[in-house]
């Protein structure tokens, strides 16, 4: 009679650690259900793109989140009068609520010439002017020749450097970036990508194209994965 009331005991202590397990592994497969649905909701979105910004060809615009509304534009404009005149890359505000991040240049305030990595969020230092945008880069013209003016970031640069964005979406603030690839010594410009981030408020890493929460959303599959089959890693 003894031995069938030491079975059932075995049983239920085995059923017991069972049943533990499988709750433990639940919770962490609720919790990454979770943060999958806040990936998905959550990320940069990128727009991959080769717009030559000609010379005296108009505003190129930037809409960061393709909602149909301009957010910022590109203005590469050149002209003279009387001899005098000026060469000169900008960026503008499309909407009154928007502003890009900016730097100073011989004692103007200009739009920043950001490297890759640099990050853009609520830190960052601020400024707008919706009536005449920001200037990238300027020379004074003489006639035919440079005045000696010049200023500007992003004046005697080679290559792709990076706007820092702030713009407004229902109410609430989101940060991006636009890269543009500017010629030393050539009115060469081109605008060749931007990004924002979804999440409000949320900073966005210059040239960074996707995120998410993929290395917690694996960790958090490994430890339920081990916890169901009892093995320790």
């Amino acid at each position: 009679m003894k031995r069938p009331a030491r079975v059932s005991s075995l049983l239920s202590e085995s059923l017991h650690q069972r049943v533990n397990a499988y709750a433990l592994a639940a919770s962490a497969a609720g919790v990454g259900v979770l943060a999958l649905t806040q990936a998905a909701e959550a990320k940069i979105v990128y727009t991959p793109v080769n717009i030559s910004i000609p010379l005296n060809g108009g505003l190129i615009q930037i809409d960061l989140n393709k909602d149909g509304i301009n957010d910022f534009a590109l203005s590469n404009y050149s002209y003279q009068t009387h001899g005098l005149g000026e060469l000169f890359l900008k960026v503008v505000e499309d909407q009154s609520s928007n502003e890009m991040v900016d730097a100073n240049s011989k004692g103007h305030v200009c739009a920043a010439a950001l490297p890759r990595g640099a990050k853009v969020g609520p830190k960052s230092r601020f400024h707008q002017d919706p009536t005449k945008g920001l200037y990238m880069r300027f020379v004074g013209l003489a006639g035919s020749q440079s005045s000696g003016t010049r200023f500007g970031p992003w004046f005697g640069l080679n290559g792709q450097r990076y706007l820092g964005l702030k713009f407004v979406v229902n109410g609430k603030t989101h940060y991006g970036w636009a890269r543009v690839k500017v010629m030393s010594g050539s009115v060469s410009t081109t605008l060749t990508g931007y990004a924002y981030e979804t999440i409000p408020d949320k900073p966005i890493i210059a040239g960074k194209t996707h995120g998410g929460n993929e290395g917690t959303l694996g960790r958090l599959a490994q430890g339920a994965s081990d916890v169901v089959s009892g093995e320790k890693k």
